[in-house]
């Protein structure tokens, strides 16, 4: 039990039946369903910290569960169970099947995607960082996601003194109190 609040600590063990399933699903072909496996872990990370976590993923056929991304922080790992799927690296893709261990790793600029375009779900295990700090990018589209923001968005490519002005507010601006002057 948390003592500020009596409500039980999240379990260090679960059973996979008796977890339930997040379903997830955007216009036709995007979406999939899933049930976070490390429910610990994943309350211990939304307190700020950055902790590992699992996922049981089931992606229907003629979808795909996210679009093409890469990480800056947070490696990636992927165990297909059951199905069949596409695993998207870069330039290259691959078909992937039950017995694939997937690897992504963060910060080499080079995006994933894994998509079902087979006639049956395409199962699969996804282990992963939970980095509140992280930053992907979606090249297909343009964007990019600041989890720290908590935005998802477009860039506009400017200069650095960009929208500053000529001069620095700082210079104009005086502490509240005027005897608190610095180094005095």
């Amino acid at each position: 039990m948390n003592a500020a609040d009596s409500t039980p600590p999240p379990p260090l063990v679960v059973n996979v039946a008796e977890v339930p399933e997040t379903v997830q699903m955007d216009d036709a072909h995007w979406g999939c369903a899933f049930k976070p496996l490390t429910p610990a872990l994943d309350a211990l990370g939304k307190q700020g910290g950055v902790r590992l976590g699992m996922n049981l993923s089931r992606v229907p056929p003629g979808r795909s569960g996210c679009p093409f991304h890469a990480h800056a922080r947070e490696d990636e790992v992927f165990y297909v169970l059951a199905g069949r799927g596409l695993f998207r690296y870069g330039d290259s893709v691959r078909e992937i099947g039950p017995g694939d261990c997937i690897a992504c790793p963060a910060g080499t600029g080079t995006a994933h995607q894994i998509a079902n375009p087979f006639d049956e779900d395409l199962v699969y295990l996804g282990v992963g960082l939970n980095d509140p700090h992280e930053v992907c990018t979606y090249p297909d589209s343009g964007k990019v996601m600041v989890r720290s923001l908590k935005r998802i968005g477009l860039f506009e490519a400017t200069d650095y003194m960009h929208g500053e002005g000529p001069r620095p507010k700082l210079l104009d601006m005086r502490p509240p109190d005027a005897t608190q002057g610095l180094g005095t």
